[in-house]
C-alpha cells in the first residue's frame, strides 16, 4: 500500500489550508516499502529530499492523547465509558519547536464544532466553516468497517456530543496536518475516506500499546473518591512502564505523549 510519515516547521498559510500541505503533489510512486524509515525532526527529514508521503515532514513531533472522563452526559442514549480503560482522544501533529498548525486541508473538513474556528487557531487565520453534512459515523459501515465503528464507539468517547463529533474533529484538525494522511499519498486509485479511516486505525494502534490504566492500577493506583494520590508516584508509575515521563493535565485529566516518529506513522514506531 502507498503509505507515509516526517517534518519540518512550516506555517500554514491560507492557500496551504485550502488545498493541502503540499500543493502540486502527485498521486503516483509513493511506495513507502522502498524507502529507509527517517526520524521526523531530524535534518534528514526534509521535504525537498525525501518522499512526505512516507517520512513524515510536516507535523513530526505526534503527541497521543489520552483522556479520564467520569461520565459522557449521553449515558442515556447508551454513550458508556469503558471499565478500567483511559479514553483515546487522539493524535496531533506537531511541529518540531512543540507549536502547531490546525484544519489544513478544508476539503477534508468534517468537523460541525471546529474549535478554534480558524487555521491558525488565531483571529487573522482562514475561518474554518462548520460542517453540515451527513454524521460520519454513517460512512464505516458500507466502507467495510464495522468492526472499527464498535471498537471506536467503546474506546474512543465523547462528552456532551455524540462520539463521531469527537472524531471528525480530531480528523479533519489534525489528520490533515500529517503529510503522510495525504489523499496523494494513497495512489490513483485513492477511495474517498482511505485516510480518514487508516488516521483512525493508526491512532488506534499506538492507544492500544499505552494501557495507562493498567499501568497505574499495577503501582497501587486506582481511581477514588477517597484516596488521593501524588504527582510524583503517577509519574513514576507511567515513566516506569512506558520508559519515557508523560505530560500529566490536571484540568482536563488526560496523558500526552509527544515523541518523534520513524517513518509511516501507520507503521511507525515511537523513537
Amino acid at each position: 500500500m502507498f503509505r507515509n510519515t516526517v517534518l519540518l516547521s512550516l506555517a500554514a498559510s491560507a492557500k496551504l489550508a485550502a488545498a493541502g500541505l503540499y500543493p502540486g503533489i502527485t498521486p503516483h510512486n509513493h511506495t513507502c516499502a522502498l524507502v529507509d524509515p527517517i526520524l521526523s525532526c531530524s535534518a534528514a527529514a526534509d521535504p525537498s529530499k525525501v518522499d512526505s508521503c512516507c517520512t513524515e515532514t510536516f507535523g513530526g513531533l505526534v503527541l497521543i492523547t489520552q483522556f479520564w472522563d467520569t461520565y459522557t452526559g449521553l449515558e442515556k442514549d447508551g454513550q458508556l465509558l469503558p471499565q478500567k480503560a483511559w479514553t483515546i482522544h487522539g493524535g496531533w501533529p506537531d511541529f518540531c519547536s512543540g507549536k502547531y498548525t490546525q484544519y489544513c486541508d478544508l476539503s477534508r473538513q468534517y468537523d460541525p464544532k471546529p474549535s478554534p474556528n480558524t487555521t491558525t487557531g488565531t483571529p487573522d487565520g482562514t475561518p474554518v466553516p462548520p460542517y453540515k453534512g451527513e454524521s460520519i459515523d454513517k460512512w464505516f459501515v458500507p466502507n467495510g468497517k464495522g468492526d472499527l465503528l464498535a471498537y471506536m464507539n467503546r474506546h474512543w468517547v465523547s462528552q456532551l456530543d455524540p462520539n463521531w463529533v469527537l472524531w471528525a474533529h480530531e480528523y479533519s484538525k489534525h489528520a490533515t496536518c500529517f503529510s503522510t494522511f495525504q489523499t496523494e499519498c494513497y495512489g490513483p486509485n485513492y477511495s474517498k475516506f482511505d485516510d480518514l479511516f487508516e488516521f483512525f486505525e493508526t491512532v488506534i494502534r499506538y492507544h492500544r500499546t499505552l494501557p495507562t490504566y493498567d499501568w497505574l492500577s499495577a503501582a497501587g493506583i486506582k481511581p477514588s473518591n477517597k484516596t488521593s494520590y501524588s504527582v510524583a508516584k503517577i509519574q513514576k508509575a507511567l515513566s516506569d512502564s512506558y520508559g519515557q515521563p508523560p505530560s500529566l493535565a490536571a484540568v482536563a485529566p488526560s496523558t500526552m505523549r509527544p515523541r518523534p516518529v520513524k517513518a509511516p506513522w501507520t507503521t511507525a514506531v515511537l523513537s
